[in-house]
This record gives structure tokens, C-alpha cells and sequence, in this order.
């Protein structure tokens, strides 16, 4: 008697639902019955978790006093205030290149000093810097710590109140800050809304001063003007020769710095507490290895 061919097995599936992808209509099909789930000729594989199930709410303190913006400035009135930076600003830049020689670093100068011959050497005249450089602040830090001293009471002009002693150059407060905004973290200037703002404050007697933040990149034209590795804010004080035309146009088309929690915090009204529900992705996690 002929031997009977073994028949083919047939596929099994587990009792519980399986979720089985269909790529041509793009739906999801579970199958509980065995004979329904193998008639498919796909493989079958677990459902995922979608998006949405790796989303969660997270909870942030917020202050109750409203937000301080920076001023709007029309890009066209941007490009007339660099434009006039840049001229104001471009004999600091010639003198540096012309008699400032760039630093090499600490080896250098002690490998230079000791090769040198003391004796033959001459020295040279350089002449000092052009008027404008004792008007002009250049650093984040620098510019920050000026601004902090300007809010508080112990930064009157040294004299009291002598009419004969002027104060210096030094001691006269900002009338304009320029910022480049583009291309650097604004963790860096967003300090200086607020701080603008209270300093103008604190001197009422003066105009308040103007807060130009460019919104194009352009530090790698203040670099070339100024003659410097890296610019990122520039500080323009009081009665600076050569700079009319530009505080001028700063003060006529840039609006001043507005802060409304300073009034609103004057008021003595209770305010409730401000909390931010964001949405966020829940990160997946590090395997060990």
C-alpha cells in the first residue's frame, strides 16, 4: 500500500488578539480566530504604541506679571542703523590693525622677551586711540555689569552735585545698546530687555535708552569694522562725538524699552499664580549596556 503523502502544517496562532498591519490599505485588522488570523499571508507582529502614548503633560511656574519684549524694529530701519554703526565705529577698527599688534598668546610673548635684545631695541610711538573709543563699550559682560551699576543709587558721577566737575566719559549712561541677536542662544540677551528698562528708569532726567536688537545676522561685519575676533553687543554712551545722526535716528525709530510689571507690581493687587501645562514627547529609555 502506497505511503500517504504528509500533509502541510498549517501555521498556528495564539489564542489572544494580534494585531496584523495590512500595508495596502494602511489598517490595523485583530484577528481572534485562528483559521481568519493564518488566511492572511503576512507576518503577524504586536502592536506598537503610537505617539500619542509617549506624550505627557509637564507642568511649569510661570511669573503672574506679563512678558518684557524687545522693540520692533523694521528690517529696513535695521539696515540703516548698521549701516551707520559700521562708519562710526570703522576708525577703531584702522587703528587696531594699523598699531595693535594681535596676541599670540602667553608663550609667545615670554619666548619674544627672552630673544629680545632690550638694549638695541626701539620703541614705538603709537598714537592713541581715536575719540570715540572712551564713548564706546564692547562685551556681553562688560556692557551688563555698566547697566547694573546705572540702576543703582551708588553710581552718581563722582563731585555730587559740583556743576564745575563733568562727569567722564566712563560715567555718562548709555544712549543706545546694539545687540546681535542672530546666531547666538537668547539665554545670552534676554537680560537685557529689563535691564535697559531700569536703568532708564532710574535716571528720569535723561532720554531713555535705545535698545537696537538686529534681527540678520551680522557679526561677522561688526568683527571686520571693529577689527575684533568675535562682537556680539555694542554700548553707545552720552554725547559721543561723530554719533548724532545715528542716536537720532535710534531715538526716532526705535520705540524705548517698556516694562508693565514694573507698574503692575505697584499696585498692591493679588495676583494669582501662573501655571504653563506643556506637552512633550517622553524620551525612550537608555538600555544598559
Amino acid at each position: 500500500m502506497p505511503a500517504r503523502s504528509a500533509s502541510p502544517k498549517r501555521p498556528c496562532c495564539h489564542s489572544y488578539d494580534v494585531a496584523i498591519p495590512v500595508e495596502d490599505v494602511n489598517l490595523w485588522i485583530t484577528a481572534k480566530d485562528r483559521d481568519k488570523a493564518c488566511a492572511v499571508p503576512v507576518p503577524l507582529i504586536l502592536s506598537k504604541p503610537t505617539d500619542m502614548d509617549k506624550r505627557k503633560i509637564v507642568h511649569q511656574l510661570d511669573t503672574p506679571f506679563s512678558a518684557v519684549q524687545w522693540p520692533f524694529i523694521s528690517q529696513e530701519d535695521q539696515d540703516v542703523i548698521l549701516e551707520l554703526v559700521c562708519n562710526l565705529l570703522s576708525p577703531l577698527g584702522s587703528h587696531r590693525k594699523s598699531h595693535i599688534t594681535p596676541s599670540k598668546g602667553k608663550r609667545s610673548k615670554v619666548r619674544k622677551r627672552k630673544h629680545a635684545d632690550i638694549s638695541t631695541k626701539e620703541e614705538q610711538v603709537v598714537p592713541s586711540a581715536p575719540e570715540i573709543a572712551a564713548y564706546v563699550d564692547i562685551g556681553l559682560s562688560r556692557i551688563t555689569r555698566n547697566l547694573q551699576d546705572l540702576s543703582s543709587d551708588s553710581s552718581a558721577a563722582p563731585g555730587g552735585n559740583d556743576e564745575d566737575s563733568l562727569p567722564g566719559p566712563a560715567t555718562r549712561p548709555y544712549s543706545v545698546i546694539f545687540v546681535a541677536r542672530s546666531g547666538q542662544p537668547s539665554a545670552f540677551n534676554n537680560h537685557f530687555p529689563q535691564m535697559v528698562a531700569v536703568s532708564s528708569k532710574c535716571r528720569p532726567e535723561q532720554p531713555p535708552i535705545r535698545l537696537v536688537g538686529f534681527s540678520k545676522a551680522c557679526e561677522d561685519r561688526l568683527t571686520a569694522c571693529l577689527g575684533i575676533p568675535r562682537v556680539s553687543s555694542i554700548a553707545l554712551r552720552e554725547d559721543a562725538p561723530q554719533a548724532e545722526a545715528l542716536v537720532d535716528f535710534a531715538r526716532a525709530h526705535v520705540p524705548p524699552v517698556t516694562v508693565p510689571w514694573l507698574e503692575q507690581s505697584s499696585d498692591g493687587a493679588f495676583r494669582t499664580t501662573k501655571i504653563n501645562s506643556v506637552q512633550t514627547i517622553v524620551g525612550e529609555k537608555r538600555q544598559k549596556k
